[in-house]
């Protein structure tokens, strides 16, 4: 990374006014930010960036009574579920496991919900925290969360996505906006566990394009000679218009049987057109302990079918950065991970936005040179 000029935390747990939270007021309970972290990102109409952040709140004191709780949307407000403790494995702090069934199932240790933050035109400066334009959830199918925004400019319109968690389903949702800042929900554009949805900034031969990865217990074995490693990848789907999606034939950006760092993957940046292809950039994971080492790639898919990578490179773009964090150290739960979300140019270079171990908002400058 010796030529990336610019590499700090723009936003983090401690710049969160809990008093402005959706969550405000609804039950009896202290909460903290566990994470104000992976940022979608946008260009405003300004000049201005945007990033959305996905603010995961969660209860100071979680465990009482013998119980550990969750937070629930229900019916316009929040409250607050009990779950014995000694039902339950708690050794991930993001999540907490319920035994007892003949599958896994888990609830949450936080609730997320969207923070709209304005920075300069570079990145480097925040303008303004927009707590009025916050998004949170409003029904059913989204009360443990809404996480993980990305945003697209298609046109003149703005699209985000987001994972929307609840025990019905765990579903991509769709929101769009007209000026980039608020967003109006649209509907449930993936069905269950289909995460890292990302819509191509602009349409090929009139048709929205996605890059979506779907989730699952079960992969089947490729060849034993194959270049491949079954598992989570990185697959495309097609739309006339944004809310119905097509999966397409093709797969999209594997996992390479060469490295470990993709034994799990998944989209991370919209893909945004260049004058050789569409540049995207996404995640890889490493086996170890319980999350695992996060790390960002890039690869460059032919601009008429993105399914054809033209150039990738396996040497990661970006990896964890323990001197960002080291002021946030009692703070952190996780380490090892950066997990890439949104991407703009500016000038001669990419602003770059990632969330940084799972705590923290996370700004890059990286010289367009550097993907030619």
């Amino acid at each position: 990374m010796s030529d990336f000029l610019h590499d700090r935390l723009i936003f983090g747990p401690d710049d969160v006014d809990l008093a402005r939270s959706p969550l405000a007021g609804h039950f009896d309970a202290e909460t903290y930010v566990l994470g104000a972290f992976n940022p979608g990102m946008t260009r405003l109409p300004s000049g201005n960036l945007a990033i959305f952040v996905r603010v995961a709140e969660a209860l100071c004191q979680p465990i009482r009574a013998g119980n550990i709780h969750a937070i629930r949307w229900d019916e316009g407000r929040y409250v607050l579920d009990p779950w014995p403790l000694d039902l339950c494995d708690t050794s991930d702090p993001r999540k907490f496991l319920v035994h007892g069934g003949k599958w896994r199932v888990m609830a949450l240790t936080s609730l997320s919900w969207i923070l709209p933050v304005e920075l300069s035109p570079d990145g480097t400066e925040r303008v303004a925290v927009h707590y009025d334009k916050a998004i949170a959830p409003q029904a059913s199918f989204q009360c443990y969360g809404v996480e993980d925004a990305r945003v697209s400019k298609v046109g003149d319109r703005w699209l985000m996505t987001t994972c929307s968690v609840s025990p019905e389903r765990h579903s991509t949702t769709l929101y769009s906006s007209t000026d980039g800042l608020t967003f109006a929900f649209e509907d449930i554009v993936l069905d269950h566990q289909n995460k890292d949805m990302l819509i191509f900034e602009g349409l090929i031969e009139g048709r929205y394009w996605a890059q979506t990865r779907p989730l699952g217990d079960l992969y089947f074995s490729y060849p034993p000679d194959s270049e491949w490693r079954a598992g989570p990848s990185i697959n495309l789907a097609t739309s006339p218009d944004a809310l119905h999606w097509k999966p397409c034939r093709k797969p999209g950006i594997r996992p390479h049987v060469g490295t470990a760092a993709t034994a799990r993957m998944g989209g991370g940046t919209p893909p945004v057109r260049t004058n050789e292809g569409w540049l995207t950039l996404w995640h890889g994971v490493e086996p170890q302990e319980i999350v695992g080492i996060y790390r960002t790639y890039w690869s460059l898919l032919d601009p008429d079918d993105p399914s054809i990578v033209l150039r990738t490179e396996h040497t990661p773009l970006l990896e964890a950065n323990a001197a960002l964090t080291a002021p946030l150290e009692d703070k952190m739960y996780v380490r090892n991970v950066v997990f890439t979300t949104g991407i703009a140019e500016h000038d001669d270079m990419y602003v770059v936005a990632s969330g940084e171990a799972d705590l923290a908002c996370r700004i890059t400058h990286i010289p367009r040179s550097h993907f030619t």
